[in-house]
């Protein structure tokens, strides 16, 4: 039995399809079932409930073999650290009582570092609390930036007619596709045979900045001019807050960029072939261009 937490998300629900593909029994976790109807109907075990609630979750962990666990973003969340000690500490008391063999947990490049990585830091304690686990085999997934996360800005682009961030435009960052994270997921918990805590960082298909991103954008959805606007923090913040971040967020996310555009955090992680994956941009602009037509 395989529990896919986060089973409504990009990866996690690419996860589900890679494993009930191969005829593995698999449940589903989520606070909206509807969404899940799809994996229902392939054979999967939609269990409804939260991450908070370690009642539910235990129930919910009962009888399995491996896990994929995440905490799921909160944008409104008034304290996002804590709010993200809490989800993880129900996590981690739940494997540990429910005698889990093998876990991946979804974490984030960069959660080797104790500070300066704003929502990142709260995944830099969970993979510490996970590494208590004493008879769990463990691993990390440290993936950059989705390219998924540039779907927001299709209302931007719109709307103003520019694609904006608060990153430097000519930052060549490292960008990977979340059905590339769903893969290199499923063949961990197809296989079963990682022993001990592995961290595996995700860079995706190459480094592109944000200026070269939107180019290849633009073409995609027929805006060859598109221009990409480096946003000062206070315009990002207020842009944030009024698209229903709480402050607190708003404020995490803008020293991650920070820290981004100042080299300390992702920029220059060192790029190999077991890190490398195989999506290019030039793909997610299809997806891009589809929501764009679409919205």
């Amino acid at each position: 039995m395989y529990v896919i937490t986060g089973a409504n998300g990009n990866v996690g629900r690419r996860l589900a399809e890679i494993l009930l593909a191969e005829g593995k029994k698999v449940r589903v976790v989520s606070r909206n079932v509807d969404r899940l109807q799809p994996l229902a109907h392939r054979g999967a075990e939609v269990c409804m409930g939260s991450l908070q609630d370690e009642a539910f979750l235990a129930q919910t962990f009962r009888g399995a073999r491996a896990a994929y666990v995440m905490i799921p973003p909160n944008h409104q969340a008034e304290n996002l650290r804590a709010y993200q000690n809490r989800v993880g500490n129900v996590i981690f008391n739940v494997l540990k009582n429910a005698g889990v063999d093998y876990i991946v947990n979804l974490s984030s490049l960069g959660a080797h570092r104790p500070d300066k990585t704003g929502p990142v830091l709260g995944l830099y304690d969970q993979e510490q609390r996970l590494n208590w686990l004493e008879k769990a085999n463990l691993v990390h997934l440290r993936p950059t930036f989705f390219m998924e996360n540039l779907l927001s800005n299709v209302h931007l682009i719109k709307t103003r007619g520019i694609n904006g961030t608060p990153l430097r435009g000519d930052l060549a960052l490292p960008m990977v596709a979340t059905k590339d994270i769903a893969r290199v997921a499923s063949e961990y918990l197809l296989e079963l045979g990682f022993k001990g805590i592995v961290v595996r960082e995700l860079l995706g298909q190459r480094n592109i900045s944000m200026n070269e991103m939107t180019q290849i954008l633009g073409k995609a959805i027929g805006l060859n001019n598109l221009q990409y606007v480096q946003f000062s923090f206070e315009e990002a913040e207020s842009s944030m807050i009024e698209a229903g971040f709480s402050r607190d967020v708003a404020q995490s996310l803008l020293q991650l960029y920070g820290s981004i555009n100042e080299r300390i955090v992702i920029v220059g992680t060192e790029r190999t072939d077991e890190n490398t994956t195989e999506t290019p941009f030039e793909e997610f602009a299809e997806s891009f261009a589809a929501a764009y037509g679409a919205g």
